[in-house]
């Protein structure tokens, strides 16, 4: 994790500088707030009183859309999470990325990462499809060839670092200097990692999404996404989509994914700690001929023996939940191609290694021995059954 986040908490005379797990749990604390309540208040008036014909308020609110008092605190969050100078609350993470490519227009291109949520990719086939966008694919690590796919019509690097679900991880540094060698921006996808792992704007990136659904919020019942941008001209770009699409995070989800956040850095841990143990496992199982784990995080893919496995296996699974999603507390399994990734072509996909035989799982925070019997127990279940067979 990295140590430090550069923030100065000023109360009085007293300025600190925080680490990323103490400005987690310090969220909305000593905000400016008439009563001084330690945990930010819940604002869920839609409009605000005005002072006079100005449209000037106390506060300067005057309609939800445009801020809300508890929003105000999540988006501020994000933004010194992540080291930017503004954040951007979302309805979910799709509404955060049609925020970010609401910045561009018909007939601009794009680089995006071959390996992708299945969501992403399906919302880029949309663009291409309605509005004239254009995009090309880099699946690999050769970034001469990523340089080689920029044209002159190309406005974005579109990132997903590690990709989901074959858990790549591409050097940012790199990508950023490509980029602003060809004056164009990046964009990252940090989902996966979150601030405390990988904090992408200091590593030259413009704009930074989450699924804040996943493990910001943490315990599978909020629907949130959040951008943390750099640059005055371009957060007020996306100030000004923002408010005009209106795709903003209701104040009680909010709230919620602040809750969530606070123990962001506990869990975090947990969820590491579970899943190199669960890695360690699955490599010594005979039934699993492949493991994807990037080096950190919680998340981890699979390859079982054979596509005709997987439905045996999922059905023997107990104490993981066979879902879509990540990032919760609890452990979920995923099979990409007939869920987060069933949109994608099954040529186009196996063509960049995702195959019929891979699971995704997102390690939650239960005891992690739990974890492997369980696991352990279903592949010795449906291995059993195939020896049978034969």
């Amino acid at each position: 994790m990295q140590d430090f986040l550069f923030q100065k908490i000023a109360r009085g005379a007293l300025e600190m500088t925080l680490r990323t797990e103490t400005v987690l749990v310090q969220i909305g604390n000593r905000k400016e707030e008439p009563l001084n309540s330690i945990n930010t208040p819940l604002y869920f008036s839609t409009a605000y009183r005005h002072e006079n014909t100005k449209n000037e308020s106390v506060g300067g609110y005057d309609y939800i859309r445009t801020g809300n008092p508890t929003r105000d605190v999540l988006e501020d969050a994000i933004a010194t999470l992540e080291n930017g100078d503004r954040g951007y609350a979302c309805s979910s993470g799709m509404a955060a990325m049609q925020l970010v490519f609401a910045l561009f227009q018909k007939d601009d291109h794009f680089v995006s990462s071959r390996d992708l949520y299945g969501g992403s990719y399906r919302l880029f086939e949309l663009y291409e499809k309605n509005y004239g966008f254009n995009f090309s694919y880099w699946d690999d690590d050769d970034y001469e060839k990523l340089e080689s796919l920029i044209t002159d019509k190309t406005k974005a690097l579109f990132i997903e670092t590690p990709t989901n679900p074959l858990m790549r991880s591409v050097d940012i540094k790199k990508i950023t200097k490509i980029a602003k060698r060809h004056g164009i921006m990046t964009i990252v996808d940090n989902t996966l990692y979150t601030p405390l792992l990988q904090k992408p704007l200091d590593d030259g990136a413009d704009i930074v999404i989450h699924s804040a659904t996943k493990y910001l919020a943490g315990h599978n019942d909020v629907l949130a996404g959040l951008v943390a941008a750099k640059g005055e001209a371009l957060c007020e770009e996306l100030f000004q989509l923002h408010n005009a699409i209106g795709a903003v995070l209701a104040p009680f989800d909010c709230w919620s994914t602040i809750r969530g956040m606070k123990t962001l850095a506990l869990r975090m841990k947990q969820h590491e700690s579970n899943a190199k143990q669960v890695k360690v496992f699955l490599e010594g199982h005979p039934l699993v001929t492949n493991v994807l784990y990037p080096g950190k995080g919680g998340m981890l893919s699979f390859e079982i023996e054979s596509e005709e496995l997987v439905v045996p296996f999922l059905r023997a699974i107990n104490l993981f939940t066979f879902a879509e999603s990540l990032g919760g507390v609890e452990s979920l399994i995923t099979y990409p191609v007939t869920q987060t990734h069933m949109d994608i072509p099954r040529e186009t996909r196996e063509a960049y290694g995702l195959s019929n035989n891979l699971l995704r799982v997102s390690v939650g925070i239960e005891d992690a021995q739990d974890l492997i019997d369980d696991l352990n127990q279903a592949l010795n279940k449906v291995g059993a059954k195939e020896v049978q067979n034969n």
